[in-house]
């Protein structure tokens, strides 16, 4: 009977053995199980630390900067509980456990700001082909203002140039005291000056004071009596007449009085209106 005993006994104890060691290698399964957990964890926890710094670059939104850098401390200091449990067995397994459900939170929320950022990178991205169409759209502008404005400016100086007026059949004729033509130079008492200013529809009708310029020999202004601006200067002149242009062509007389002596030589005739010279002549008097 006591060998019996001893046998069920030897028999439990045995079987007591076999079931702590049992429990002790599943144990020991689960501790290396939650190892490997633990190391990708830390892995992922500092990868996704990384994604948060790329998600920080090009970011102007200082309250969305701020919680990107709240959540890459979140998990860089996850990382590190995991890093200390590594030297550390007691409690492992449920620390672990409990790590590994704030990753899928931590996974979830970086999801979101991915979306966020991508979301906000792609508006930056749509706002800036808007502005760059919109300053080529302005710069096309400019560009189209200059050329109208050059071509205004060439199209107002074309204007200009046709609105000139311009005499023709000018005639300088020296008389004597009968009003008939001169033939010697002592007895010229005056010289007419007869043109027409020519047709022309572009130049503005009114009234025009034009003034005639003869000058001796010697390059002096024959009887001066007035002054005009011809290229921004003062100059004298011999005679002055309003005129009324209508556009059409317009006879124009004057006389020029002599008060002193004639020399020999060349006269030269200048006849000037809205500050341009419009024509010429010249007369040789011999003695």
């Amino acid at each position: 009977m006591k060998k019996i005993c001893y046998l069920v006994l030897a028999l439990l104890c045995v079987g007591c053995n076999q079931k702590v060691k049992d429990q002790e290698k599943e144990l020991e399964e689960l501790r290396q199980l939650a190892e490997l957990d633990r190391q990708e964890m830390e892995n992922q926890y500092a990868e996704y630390a990384l994604q948060y710094d790329e998600l920080k670059k090009g970011i102007q939104d200082d309250s969305l900067l701020q919680r990107l850098n709240a959540e890459q401390q979140r998990a860089e200091a996850l990382a590190q509980q995991l890093k200390e449990l590594k030297a550390s067995k007691a409690g492992d397994v449920a620390e672990i456990r409990r790590l590994k459900e704030e990753l899928a939170t931590v996974r979830a929320v970086l999801r979101s700001y991915i979306l966020q950022v991508d979301s906000l990178q792609r508006l930056n991205q749509t706002l800036t082909s808007e502005r760059d169409e919109a300053r080529a759209q302005v710069e096309q502008a400019h560009s189209q203002i200059n050329d109208l404005n050059t071509e205004r400016a060439s199209l107002t100086e074309k204007v200009a140039i046709a609105a000139q007026l311009d005499a023709t059949g000018i005639s300088l004729t020296p008389l004597k005291k009968n009003g008939k033509q001169a033939k010697k130079l002592k007895d010229v008492v005056r010289f007419a000056v007869n043109f027409q200013i020519a047709k022309n529809v572009t130049a503005a009708a009114g009234n025009r004071t034009v003034y005639v310029r003869l000058l001796k020999p010697g390059q002096t202004v024959m009887t001066p009596s007035g002054t005009f601006t011809y290229e921004n200067r003062t100059l004298e002149c011999s005679a002055q007449r309003q005129v009324e242009y209508t556009g059409e062509a317009t006879s124009v007389q004057l006389y020029i009085p002599v008060n002193e002596p004639l020399q020999a030589g060349k006269y030269s005739l200048s006849i000037f209106t809205d500050g341009q010279m419009i024509g010429s002549q010249a007369l040789t008097i011999e003695k």
